[in-house]
C-alpha cells in the first residue's frame, strides 16, 4: 500500500517500503542503536534476499493520511533504554514527516536484544 497526498504541484505517492527505508536509516543514525532486526523468522528469511537492508526491522502501516511505524532494534549495552527509545522516536518522526509531508501517528520501539 502507498500513501497519497496532493499539493500545488500535483499528486504525490510514497510507498510503505520507501517510508521504511527512511525510518531505518534514521534509526541506525541514533546513538545506542546497534542494528535493526526482524521479529518473525519468515521476515528474517525474506531479508536475506533483499538488496535494501535498511528497511528490515521496520514495519509501516498507512491508514488514511496517518503513518504507524513499528521498530525492532538491538541496543548497545550500558545505555538507558528509555532515553534511547525517546530519542529514536523523535528522530524517526521528524525524518519521516519531513520526507513525506504527512503526520506520523505512532512509533512503537521494540527492544529485541542488547549487544555488548
Amino acid at each position: 500500500m502507498s500513501v497519497n497526498t496532493s499539493n500545488a504541484y500535483g499528486r504525490i505517492t510514497v510507498t510503505e517500503e520507501a517510508i521504511a527505508q527512511v525510518a531505518g536509516c534514521s534509526a541506525l543514525d541514533c546513538y545506542g542503536i546497534v542494528d535493526l532486526i526482524s521479529k518473525r523468522l519468515s521476515d528474517s528469511l525474506a531479508d536475506l534476499f533483499r538488496r535494501q537492508r535498511t528497511s528490515r526491522g521496520v514495519r509501516v502501516l498507512c491508514s488514511g493520511d496517518r503513518i504507524f511505524i513499528d521498530l525492532y532494534v538491538i541496543l548497545k549495552y550500558g545505555v538507558s533504554i528509555d532515553a534511547v527509545a525517546e530519542s529514536l522516536k523523535k528522530s524517526v518522526k521528524y525524518d519521516v514527516e519531513k520526507f513525506t509531508g504527512m503526520l506520523v501517528d505512532t512509533i512503537k520501539v521494540n527492544v529485541v536484544g542488547i549487544k555488548v
